[in-house]
């Protein structure tokens, strides 16, 4: 069983919480915080026999649908459900995230921080036998786990994923094409088209990869890398000239995303179980990953690049969400902020959805929290943009 905070919190760390106005007691509400679970569309018939597997009576969460709550000392990792693909391990507050998105069957949805894939796999399910998703991550090792993922949970077939800095990230929905004739007509003359995918790459290739050492983490100026496609993800039959086409602003505006996730890279500070393994590793170590302030100025810019770039990606009157999983106002209101005044063609929108939420707003309207005291979930921010015309 895991066990709250024994030793008291370090004092800069509560000059943090006092600074961001966080009750400190967030960090000693681990031992009543439940774990979630999402049960796979299609399989609310074994309900019973995750039970017995789990041996507990699972609370179904009225507020999100498919998610189901249990103790927190409850493993799933080595239950037959969660290995033959029937319940997935999730936050409720990340499910939250992905049901502001309103996906909507036909959506094409990027997911421009992937990694490590239960969000993705949520919206792959949400959306069905329709439309696409693009999953985007800078970490290879990570985007692979997604990968393994979305062959776990027979979620591919819609799917793209791409190695890349999600900063700079350009590749629009289905490769679009200027002159779609153009590019459907004339296939089998073409050799150099996407065929089906497939996990053997060519020897040479492997060579080349050996010799040459493939970094775990890509820069900006490094080019996408796409390490996996399904048959209905819109590559195939594509060159990668025109998979990797150059658009314009205009053509974005009628043919970008639907719907864009921006789960951005952050410190965790929300997380109860993340801060309480600092315990373990020391406090100096959460001093420089958390209070140090030339690495959250880096995070900030990190973040703001990315909802940028995720917006700019966006088709006019679609939605993007953006989330992090700190409790900071310098990750989360102040980003917003600064990005409203930068783009005047974004709106921060109403989620319908959080009336349900058990949930605080945050410091700017329409904007949410949850925390573990509140929510009796993990932390999170939640905002949501549309992009109009001016």
């Amino acid at each position: 069983m895991e066990h709250a905070a024994k030793a008291p919190l370090p004092e800069a760390f509560l000059h943090f919480l006092e600074a961001n106005g966080l009750d400190p007691s967030i960090y000693t509400a681990v031992d009543s915080t439940p774990r979630y679970i999402r049960l796979k569309p299609g399989c609310e018939a074994c309900l019973e026999e995750v039970e017995a597997e789990v041996k507990c009576k699972l609370e179904k969460l009225e507020w999100l649908p498919g998610f189901y709550s249990l103790p927190p000392h409850v493993h799933i990792a080595g239950s037959k459900p969660y290995k033959e693909g029937k319940i997935y391990g999730i936050d409720a507050s990340s499910g939250a995230a992905v049901m502001a998105l309103d996906i909507s069957p036909g959506d094409h949805v990027l997911d421009l921080c992937a990694a490590p894939g239960a969000k993705l796999c949520m919206i792959l399910d949400l959306l069905g036998d329709s439309g696409s998703v693009t999953g985007v991550d800078a970490a290879r090792h990570r985007l692979a786990a997604c990968r393994t993922m979305l062959q776990k949970y027979k979620l591919g077939d819609r799917c793209r994923l791409f190695v890349a800095d999600g900063t700079a990230f350009s590749v629009i929905p289905q490769g679009f094409c200027s002159d779609s004739k153009s590019c459907e007509s004339g296939l089998e003359e073409r050799m150099d088209v996407f065929k089906e995918w497939t996990s053997r790459r060519p020897w040479k290739e492997r060579k080349r990869a050996n010799q040459s050492g493939t970094p775990q983490l890509v820069s900006r100026s490094q080019p996408p890398e796409l390490i996996y496609y399904g048959q209905h993800s819109g590559v195939i039959g594509l060159t990668k000239g025109e998979l990797y086409k150059t658009v314009s602003d205009n053509e974005i505006a009628s043919h970008g995303y639907d719907k864009v996730l921006v789960d951005a890279e952050c410190t965790h500070d929300g997380s109860v179980k993340h801060i309480q393994k600092f315990e373990h590793w020391g406090w100096l170590t959460l001093q420089r990953r958390l209070l140090d302030a030339e690495r959250t100025d880096n995070l900030h810019a990190l973040q703001l690049n990315l909802l940028t770039n995720g917006f700019r990606l966006l088709k006019v009157g679609g939605s993007l969400v953006y989330s992090t999983c700190s409790l900071t106002v310098a990750q989360n209101e102040d980003v917003v902020e600064q990005f409203l005044k930068e783009n005047v063609t974004a709106e921060l929108m109403e989620i319908d959805v959080a009336r349900n939420w058990p949930c605080k707003g945050g410091r700017i309207p329409k904007t949410w929290r949850f925390d573990s005291l509140t929510s009796q979930t993990s932390g999170l921010f939640v905002a949501k943009f549309t992009k109009v015309v001016i």
